[in-house]
């Protein structure tokens, strides 16, 4: 067999092609801006203090490659698996087995903590609801509107992020009013010395900085999730690139941004996580319900991320249950081609994640995090070196010519951005809080394995030798 080929076919989806530009980047958006920036950014710039700044840019620059790295092979296979169809197709096999099934675990664990926080926004209100009548209520409008069709999921979700922004829009304009103009700070700018009056712009030195890029990689992390959505994009050469552009842009926007803002009007050493800052500065203003206005606004948050998280992962069961590693009944779809049993898959999962918040302390929910920092790791790490095999094979086949949405900077962009996910897993290593997360992977990836054998076996049973060399054999290395 030829080189040429060799050249793997991606799975035979049927999706209904519904979600437009506008609908992709406020996906991507929706996933990577969530509580964690609105309350969890306190603990990144305790440890960088304002150099957290050049954290975010470096940080963006490296998931700027990996989005392009993506973004090229979704153009050119558009498939709803993303970069866990891309892992198993360029990388390995069980690369892709491990992406698709961390899915599992980090639904049960984020869409636990996401329900429990919006129980307790709930609670602002009404003190005697209990936090699992909130949470099911959500799960099961939420699972209505994946049900219905793609193009529904896109607007709510396109709804859902809107909200995010503007208030992220709004700290921005009224935090750079407060620093040039004196707005809420009795018309006496607040200016810029905030960055260095308080130990310096690197207070923590260096190793503070770096230490940092743990929690802003986290920040980041979702923005994987635009390639998944690339199996129901409509005219996918065009809206995925504007997409994944834009989104670029407009997460760089948000995040260095709004930390900037934060760190130039209060000293780095206030900034504890304590609360949300953001409440801090409409207070300042003079906003009045401040705090019941970002209340309802980090609902709409929590709410976007539980969205988002059924999308997801839905089309990452279906994606694999086509790959031949998740179970058949996972494949099919209803009326309106959405793969309707992995909804309510993911809608169980949910429902589990409820009643564990419920049963079990907040500590075992630490423990689960933590895989999803390795979660990250894979991803993107898989998508860098899937990008790198994916041009490889092209160039070989003499095909790189007819790309239609080359990632620039081949192939050292690549090389920098695993140089980046190598300096985040070292510094997990490093941190004492984190390295419980590198034993609980390797657990993890070890129960993971297990159960990739179980299938590759089941595979090799139900298919002939030349299939089975299809299945299981390096595309790029044979």
């Amino acid at each position: 067999m030829s080189t040429a080929d060799r050249t793997p076919a991606y799975e035979k989806e049927n999706l209904k092609r519904d979600l437009k530009s506008r609908h992709l980047q406020m996906i991507a958006i929706g996933g990577a801006i969530g509580t964690g920036l609105f309350y969890g950014s306190g603990w990144a710039i305790q440890t960088a203090g304002p150099a957290i700044i050049l954290t975010y840019l470096v940080a963006a620059a490296a998931i700027y490659f990996v989005m392009r790295a993506q973004g090229e092979m979704s153009v050119e296979e558009p498939v709803s698996g993303g970069y866990i169809s891309y892992s198993s197709r360029y990388f390995h096999p069980f690369m892709g087995f491990l992406n698709g099934w961390n899915a599992f675990i980090f639904l049960l664990a984020s869409s636990a903590a996401e329900l429990n926080a919006l129980g307790k926004y709930i609670q602002y209100w009404a003190p005697g609801v209990p936090i699992w009548v909130t949470a099911a209520i959500a799960v099961f409008v939420l699972f209505a509107i994946n049900v219905v069709g793609v193009k529904f999921y896109g607007e709510s979700e396109f709804w859902f992020a809107i909200v995010k922004v503007l208030a992220i829009v709004a700290l921005i304009v009224f935090g750079l009013a407060m620093i040039f103009f004196g707005l809420g700070n009795g018309g006496q700018p607040v200016g810029f010395a905030n960055l260095t009056a308080h130990g310096g712009f690197f207070p923590n030195g260096i190793s503070g900085s770096v230490l940092s890029v743990v929690m802003v990689a986290f920040a980041f992390g979702g923005i994987e999730n635009l390639g998944l959505a690339a199996g129901e994009a409509k005219d996918v050469e065009k809206s995925m690139p504007k997409a994944v552009n834009a989104t670029f842009w407009r997460l760089l926007l948000f995040y260095v941004g709004a930390i900037t803002i934060l760190v130039a009007i209060y000293p780095w050493t206030s900034l504890t996580g304590k609360g949300s800052p953001f409440v801090d500065v409409f207070v300042r203003i003079g906003i009045p319900a401040a705090a019941t206005i970002m209340n309802l606004v980090v609902m709409t948050a929590v709410l976007s991320a539980v969205n988002s998280s059924i999308f997801t992962n839905s089309r990452t069961f279906y994606n694999l249950s086509l790959q031949g590693k998740a179970p058949a009944f996972l494949g099919k779809v209803n009326g309106k081609q959405v793969p309707s049993r992995a909804v309510l898959t993911v809608f169980v999962i949910m429902l589990a994640g409820v009643v564990l918040n419920a049963a079990i302390p907040n500590d075992v929910f630490q423990i689960f995090s933590s895989v999803t920092t390795f979660g990250l790791i894979c991803a993107w790490s898989s998508i860098v070196i899937s990008h790198l095999r994916f041009r490889r094979l092209r160039i070989r086949n003499g095909q790189a010519e007819a790309i239609k949405y080359k990632a620039p900077f081949y192939p050292y962009a690549d090389y920098i951005a695993l140089v980046f996910v190598a300096v985040v897993l070292v510094c997990i290593a490093i941190l004492p809080d984190m390295q419980v997360s590198l034993l609980i992977s390797a657990a993890w990836v070890l129960v993971v394995f297990i159960a990739y054998r179980i299938y590759r076996d089941r595979g090799r049973r139900n298919v002939s030798h030349s299939d089975e060399e299809d299945l299981f054999t390096d595309p790029v290395t044979g």
